[in-house]
């Protein structure tokens, strides 16, 4: 298969989990308080795990084995933090109410346009990276349903999905930008891996963390760990 459509198949698969997460979402009539609360917070928390797995088992051990200079991966990392934290400040993400879908681009870019390079070094881990962007996007998508939702005055649950919809583009518009002007440049596509892992950790203990808090229930923490079990899963899977 030529590569690029690789590229726009796995990224807009992994993008399709967006609206997919809303499309959920809008079933607000079964057990409200419960889709509200635990559910919407054991997503949260279950998004979280897979993108510290991600970071973990496909991200930070990729990037390095990436650099000429294996030093060099803890300032790109720390850089990464930074200039996610500089971002958030910038946009206001606290002020205007929407972390997990600032969230959600922030994290959905960098990851898709390291899988775009990752096809172009032939690497066998490149799917594995299109699961974990799947999976983190669907509880993302949903929750981000639910942030645009409270945002918009009036019934607009369609406009809420157009937008939601609209979102998928960024994947293979991402991918192929990593594709085309990565492919000959395996140090910086290192780089992007590192850098987007340490925006994501920032992201976590930021925004996602304290959002999955419940008092009394256990089931937030819980998706967190069974998160994370899904990215290490995904990797024995595909190294087998």
């Amino acid at each position: 298969m030529n590569e690029a459509l690789t590229i726009v198949i796995l990224t807009g698969l992994a993008g399709a989990c967006i609206p997919v997460g809303g499309f959920v979402a809008r079933f607000e009539k079964l057990r409200p308080n419960w889709l509200e609360k635990e559910f919407r917070h054991f997503l949260i928390a279950f998004g979280g795990g897979i993108l510290i797995g991600a970071v973990a088992v496909v991200l930070v051990p990729e990037g390095k084995s990436h650099l000429g200079i294996p030093l060099l991966a803890i300032p790109i990392f720390l850089s990464g933090g930074l200039c996610f934290f500089a971002i958030e400040r910038m946009l206001g993400l606290r002020r205007r109410e929407t972390p997990q879908l600032m969230g959600m681009v922030l994290d959905y870019v960098p990851e898709a346009i390291a899988l775009g390079g990752m096809v172009a070094l032939e690497a066998e881990i490149a799917p594995l990276l299109a699961i974990l962007i799947g999976l983190q996007n669907l509880p993302e998508g949903f929750n981000s349903y639910r942030e645009l939702k409270n945002l918009i005055k009036g019934d607009q649950k369609n406009w809420t999905m157009l937008v939601m919809l609209a979102l998928v583009l960024i994947g293979p518009i991402s991918g192929l930008t990593g594709y085309y002007f990565l492919s000959g440049h395996p140090a910086i596509l290192g780089g992007i891996m590192l850098f987007a892992s340490g925006g994501i950790l920032y992201l976590i203990f930021q925004d996602i963390g304290p959002q999955s808090r419940l008092n009394r229930h256990w089931a937030p923490p819980l998706g967190a760990v069974l998160g994370f079990c899904f990215a290490l899963l995904s990797e024995m899977i595909v190294n087998y």
